[in-house]
């Protein structure tokens, strides 16, 4: 049965459908499910979690054979680099991307090694790549003598690379590696923005040398779409709330709430709210409207409406799709050598 036709079920028969295949494959089938996905898919997961934390379960799963990884294409791929051996990883919609990762590309940071390399500063740099990133960049830093850290371990990575070398070169995300850089003391004068489309990154050879902190010109559309007028209108609106959002949201926008972290730590902080409080969360409007409804006591409501549309394209229909069709359809697959030097670079952080 072709795709179209489970686009075309009604919402209760995919349910039953979706049930009867779980039920079907038991252990053998493990559904993880990112925060920012759609409830109706979301009501399926066996487990809910950020990328890593999901690839993680995938992995510690000794009995499940097949991993269905309702996110985006990044996440489904740490989960292979993780899986154990006989395990297989499939998407619902593998054409959910992420703009975020497709913002460094591996022939893009080789270029900016090469670049890096003929200054003679990259003899100094540890590469440090955001989990956010596709297979090929966690493989370089592998090989690179570089790590991978996810938005709540940054400031560990950043003090393990500095214990390495004198200079870090982060990405794909400007906001991640420059928000970490601030926590961790870092002066303006010592971050350089390297732009993939410029000569050299754009950066002076002065500058450069001068630099510790090398970021990436890269941005997550979600987090960034967050302003200063956002948070001065939740305060106006809710005197006495809390504002929290993620590093990912820009270098302002950080420094006006009143805490940032990652999606795990948002999560915690609206569940460890008091009663009748007010928490105002920067991320992705899916998990704060199922926060929402988690947390009736509280009131928790969005900065503003920032909808992940690549997290969104996968549906319920979707997931039926690839249950009833395992194992011929939709399989992530990473070529050996790319998963043994990503390894490297994922367990440096498992390490820290």
């Amino acid at each position: 049965m072709k795709l179209e036709s489970y686009q075309s079920m009604d919402r209760e028969e995919l349910k039953r459908r979706v049930a009867n295949v779980k039920r079907e494959y038991g252990k053998r089938l493990l559904i993880l499910g990112h925060y920012y996905q759609q409830d109706e898919v979301i009501e399926f997961s066996d487990h809910q979690g950020d990328s890593f934390a999901l690839a993680k379960a995938g992995a510690a799963n000794k009995d499940a054979e097949y991993i269905i990884f309702c996110g985006v294409h990044f996440m489904a791929e740490s989960s292979v680099i993780l899986a154990r051996k006989g395990q297989r990883v499939f998407m619902p919609d593998p054409d959910a991307g992420c703009p975020l990762a497709d913002m460094a590309n591996i022939e893009q940071v080789e270029d900016a090694w090469a670049a890096l390399e003929k200054a003679g500063a990259a003899k100094d740099i540890v590469p440090i790549t955001y989990i956010n990133s596709s297979a090929e960049l966690k493989a370089f830093c592998g090989k690179n003598g570089g790590i991978v850290c996810t938005s709540s371990n940054a400031a560990n990575a950043f003090d393990w690379a500095l214990s390495k070398k004198k200079k870090i070169f982060f990405f794909p995300d400007e906001h991640l590696g420059r928000n970490t850089a601030n926590v961790k003391g870092f002066k303006k004068n010592e971050m350089v923005l390297w732009d993939p489309l410029e000569e050299n990154g754009g950066v002076n050879p002065k500058a450069l040398a001068e630099a510790k902190i090398i970021l990436w010109k890269g941005h997550c559309h979600v987090h960034t779409y967050f302003n200063l007028e956002h948070v001065k209108h939740a305060r106006e609106k809710y005197p006495g709330c809390k504002v929290v959002v993620h590093p990912e949201c820009s270098e302002e926008v950080v420094k006006a709430s009143d805490a940032s972290g990652s999606t795990s730590f948002l999560k915690k902080f609206a569940e460890e709210a008091k009663a009748g409080s007010t928490v105002v969360i920067g991320t992705e409007i899916n998990l704060v409207h199922r926060l929402a409804r988690e947390n009736p006591t509280k009131n928790i409501v969005p900065l503003a409406r920032s909808l992940c549309p690549n997290m969104f394209k996968t549906s319920l229909a979707d997931l039926c799709y690839v249950l009833e069709n395992l194992p011929e359809v939709n399989e992530i697959e990473v070529a050996a050598y790319i998963i043994d030097e990503a390894k490297v670079a994922l367990q440096r952080m498992l390490e820290l």
